[in-house]
């Protein structure tokens, strides 16, 4: 059965935090992640000290990557990709590395704007930061495929030290990173979410609703920091789901018309315009042949009843059609969730006769080769496949 794993951010979120937490949760793991960054050469230039401290009375697991003298710089993403690529780690943790050390590249090379393989580090590429992310990988990797999602995020305020000087929080990568994600402010001063961090997060694309099921395992993870009033800790709540298989019904709106004026390639745009609309829930069409025996496409837009009169417009503006079928149906939902197995995104299905598990194909289809992508697939799914 697949795990699903909630990330409460209390205190905040960071590399060392999200190491800390998941090693409190899965301390069997604490002997491979040694090993893992042994094979990752990572070991030659940071010490891993893991402790047991109080954030405002809370126990919690803290780890520190000392860095020695010798350990030279790191700080290009071309640099950092390539001593990825060229280590001894297994090529799912690697790919993974690579993912979440590509999401900082990219938010860099936004705020800076530079092209993403000229982007040089200033915060985030120092060995400590390269075992955080390193770290995260093969933790996740171990751990196997599971289902994600976190509580609201504290946004943090102020101005932290840069090696550009002072710089408002979060930092601007950070703030890019999380995009999408639901923030809150609780008042208290400081940066709460570090780029590693909110790469981490957004590699994960946790869900903000955690699942429901039996709680097996909790871990706690410390930052460096202190906060008034606030523990400076990340929880780790890994849940069990259900064996039951209830199913949602609800109600959606059906608008359904025929097309046989327009070119496939005024269809394909008109179709992306009326997907893009925030309350449509589905579009397809289907060809066939109308009246005069000319080819035409029936199309079928789903949509949320509130919204049916405003996307029925949407239809006769985007697409030549003179007349519309709409009608309110049930429909009838299997619990799902999205989960993340390396760097493949899945979506697990509670069907009646158990879970099933599908690779998101736009994660697949970066991989040449049509066996590469189906082997990629089925590795991230075997999880739930085996159960």
């Amino acid at each position: 059965m697949t795990a699903h794993i909630h990330l409460d951010v209390v205190g905040g979120i960071s590399g060392d935090m999200f190491l800390a937490a998941m090693l409190s949760a899965f301390p069997e793991h604490e002997t491979g992640l040694s090993e893992d960054l042994a094979a990752a050469g990572l070991l030659e230039h940071v010490t891993l000290k893991r402790d047991t401290v109080k954030k405002s009375g809370f126990a919690a697991t803290q780890v520190t990557f000392e860095i020695t003298e010798t350990a030279p710089a790191t700080r290009h993403w071309r640099n950092i990709k390539g001593f990825i690529k060229a280590c001894a780690l297994s090529e799912e943790t690697k790919r993974t590395a690579i993912e979440i050390f590509a999401q900082l590249a990219e938010a860099e090379a936004i705020c800076h704007g530079v092209s993403v393989e000229d982007v040089h580090f200033h915060e985030v590429a120092d060995w400590d930061s390269l075992a955080d992310i390193i770290g995260a990988a093969a933790l996740l990797t171990r751990i196997g495929t599971a289902t994600w999602s976190c509580s609201s995020l504290p946004i943090g305020s102020g101005l932290v030290q840069s090696q550009h000087g002072k710089i408002p929080v979060p930092a601007p990568a950070t703030a890019h990173l999380l995009k999408g994600f639901d923030c809150f402010d609780d008042g208290a001063l400081g940066e709460r979410i570090t780029p590693t961090g909110a790469a981490i997060l957004k590699f994960l694309k946790p869900a903000h609703q955690k699942s429901s099921g039996k709680l097996t395992r909790i871990g706690t993870g410390a930052g460096q920091k202190s906060f008034e009033n606030i523990p400076n800790i990340l929880r780790v709540l890994v849940l069990e789901r259900s064996e039951t298989n209830e199913t949602t019904t609800d109600w959606v709106t059906q608008i359904s018309f025929e097309i046989d004026d327009m070119t496939p390639e005024e269809i394909a745009t008109s179709v992306d315009h009326i997907r893009a609309h925030h309350s449509v829930i589905d579009v397809g069409f289907t060809q066939g042949f109308g009246k005069k025996s000319r080819p035409n496409y029936a199309f079928r837009v789903l949509t949320t009843p509130d919204a049916g009169e405003e996307v029925a417009t949407l239809c006769f503006n985007e697409t030549s059609t003179i007349g519309l079928r709409i009608e309110t149906v049930a429909r009838r939902i299997l619990s799902r969730q999205h989960g993340q197995s390396g760097n493949i995104a899945i979506k697990v299905v509670e069907r009646p006769s158990g879970p099933s598990a599908k690779a998101e194909s736009d994660d697949l289809a970066p991989f040449s080769g049509l066996e590469q992508r189906r082997a990629l697939a089925a590795n991230a799914t075997k999880g739930d496949s085996d159960e």
